[in-house]
Order: C-alpha cells, then structure tokens, then sequence
C-alpha cells in the first residue's frame, strides 16, 4: 500500500505554502492589524475543501501549511463547524460570505472572526460574547451567548476537531524547525557554523524525529476522519496529544538554537511559540487524551 501523498495532495500543499509565504511572511507586521483575507481563501476553495471532491485529508493538509505560517484567521473554527450547516448556510460558508464557529466545551475561538456559532443542536446563533485575551494575541477566547444571554451547551466534531487541531499544531512543529536548521547553517561561531555543534544540532535532530512522528499521528488522523474508520477516536487523540506538544517542544528548541534574538520580541519565533501553546491548551489536555486512548485500547469506556 502507498502510504505517500498523491499528485492532487501534493499541488495542494505547494499551493497553499505559495499563497501563504506572500501573503503572511516572516518580516510582515504581526502588531498590525492582520487581513484573514476571508474571500480569497474561499477564491481558492479552501473553505470547503472536505465538502468537496476532495477530503478531510487535503483540509488538514490545508491547516498544516496554515500553521506554517501562523495563520491569523478562523479557518479552524470553520473546519470543525462546516460538516454540521444546513446545505444553505453552507454554501454561503463556502462562498466567504459568513464565518462560522462551533462551541466546545465552554470555549469557542475568535469571536471577533466569526459571525454566527452551531450550537449542539445545529442551531445557528449569533456569536455574541464576551472576549477574553489569550496567550495568542491573534486568538481571542471567549464563551458564546444565545441571545437571551445563556450558554450554548456542548460540543461537535470531537474527533475532527482534535485532528484538525493536530494539523495546524504540526504546521507550526515544522516552521519551528525550519527556522532552526536555517539559523544553525548560517549563525557561525568560533569560524564555523554553530549546528556542527552536538548541544544545537542535538536539539534540532530530536525537533526533527518528533515533527516526522506527529506528521505520520496527523496524517492517520485526518485519514481515519475522511473514511469515518473506527479507530478516528483513538487517531484523533493521538494526533492531538503528540503534535501540540512536539510544537511547544519544537518552538523551545528552536529558541534556543537562535540563542540571545530567540528570545526577543523582534524574532517571529515567539509568535509560533504562542500559537502552539495556544493549540496545546485549547480543549482536553494532552494527559486526558492519553488516559483515553490507553481505556480505549484496554476496552474502557472513559469520556474526555
């Protein structure tokens, strides 16, 4: 069996790495005010790539390169609404005109971003709420409001949602990891380059063999999603447990490969670092989704 991507996989991917390093490059203004450049993703077809005649493999695959370059848009709140909008309403997504979001336990993404909310019984509600700064300036948080000022109750797409959480978290592993190999080969020290050096290129050989590990989690994750195969819960947690962590793991690293400017705020490093602890804090913890998949293995109903 080929376990390798496809041509149309593969056009996809190069596209989307194209469209992104010109439009959000490392040298852009992250402190501006930042275009999610909502309708020419949709130009693009990117808002509705699983509903199409593509999968969830090429959505995540989509999601991957947006962690790249760290994204500043909804995009993630989309996948995880798309699957449960009426024909309508999902078109209308597809289209650019609306932004959608679901709720998941307690929290939902970006309430400036998103215009309308899925509630658990695939009821359409206005996004309203109250906002609350997180640990990535381009991802606010908050709880969502009907509007007579309630909740909206539970949760959709568990499985999905963690996938494509994964997804995004190996696109940020990965740009993590580029920036150190990039720095280790140019930076040089005592007349040679510092990643000839075991205490850096250490550190970039483990980034390296975590980032290969969570690409082969994510990629049977997004797998498992498309053909609604029975193992996507135990794929999914997997995934999402692995590859949040190996992009704080990565983002650690690679800050400390680049040394002194790592750690200051003019290198873009810090702002995938935020973005990763950001994926590897939103939903259930990592420790939780172990727990989970080891009940599932030892035939163990647990929930999380």
């Amino acid at each position: 069996m080929d376990f390798a991507l496809n041509e149309i996989q593969h056009e996809l991917k190069q596209q989307a790495r194209s469209w992104l390093s010109e439009k959000y490059p490392l040298d852009r203004d992250w402190d501006g005010t930042q275009d999610d450049r909502w309708r020419e993703l949709a130009e693009l077809g990117w808002l509705d790539v699983a509903e199409a005649e593509l999968g969830f493999v090429e959505e995540a695959l989509v999601l991957e390169e947006l962690g790249y370059a760290c994204y500043p848009g909804p995009y993630l709140a989309h996948v995880m609404t798309l699957p449960a909008l009426g024909p309508d309403d999902r078109a209308a997504a597809a289209r650019g005109e609306v932004r959608w979001s679901v709720e998941g336990g307690g929290i939902t993404p970006w309430l400036l971003q998103v215009d309308m909310v899925i509630d658990s019984d695939g009821n359409a509600q206005p996004a309203r709420g109250e906002e609350i700064a997180s640990i990535d300036p381009s991802r606010p948080v908050g709880r969502l409001e009907r509007s007579n000022g309630t909740p909206v109750p539970g949760g959709r797409g568990v499985h999905r949602a963690r996938a494509a959480l994964a997804a995004e978290a190996l696109g940020v592993a990965q740009r993590a990891l580029d920036l150190g190999i990039e720095h280790a080969k140019t930076r040089q020290q005592f007349a040679k380059p510092i990643g000839t050096y075991q205490a850096v290129s250490h550190q970039l050989a483990d980034t390296y063999t975590d980032v290969e590990l969570a690409r082969s989690l994510v990629y049977w994750a997004a797998w498992c999603i498309a053909e609604d195969d029975d193992q996507a819960k135990v794929a999914a947690a997997a995934a999402n447990a692995f590859a949040t962590e190996a992009a704080v793991r990565a983002c650690e690293r690679s800050i400390q490969v680049h040394g002194g400017i790592g750690f200051t705020w003019e290198h873009p490093l810090h702002r995938f670092y935020k973005r990763a602890l950001w994926l590897h804090h939103f939903g259930t913890s990592a420790s939780k989704l172990r727990l989970l998949i080891a009940d599932e293995i030892l035939g163990v109903a647990v929930t999380a």
